[in-house]
């Protein structure tokens, strides 16, 4: 993420607030995507994996947001958070599921009911 137009609203003033900090920060995000032969598209989705596993609602938002601009398929995203129930259980995994389909399927999160 080289833009800082890009961040949510209180990232994007930390950004703007102190743009060394954030170029360096930003350089450093791709440093380490180009250390190794993973593509952009794997990249994406452990990136998307660690968002999960760290329990952050936010990340896992960017990431599916910046994956399906990426042309990710959105199967792919949901396939993640599967892959989570054996390690991570399947709360945190179904929490994942639902975040990411908070921007995959806006519309059926919506008009959930609980039974």
């Amino acid at each position: 993420m080289s833009d800082e137009r890009e961040l949510p609203a209180a990232a994007g003033a930390v950004a703007r607030a102190h743009p060394d900090l954030y170029r360096a920060y930003a350089a450093l995000g791709e440093a380490c995507a180009a250390a190794g032969p993973i593509d952009r598209q794997a990249q994406r989705l452990v990136k998307l994996a660690l968002a999960i596993g760290a329990g952050l609602e936010g990340g896992v938002h960017s990431q599916c947001r910046r994956a399906l601009a990426e042309g990710v398929p959105k199967e792919a995203l949901k396939q993640v958070a599967l892959m989570a129930i054996p390690t991570l259980g399947f709360p945190r995994a179904v929490a994942a599921l639902t975040w990411i389909e908070d921007l995959t399927d806006p519309e059926t999160r919506r008009h959930r009911t609980k039974p």
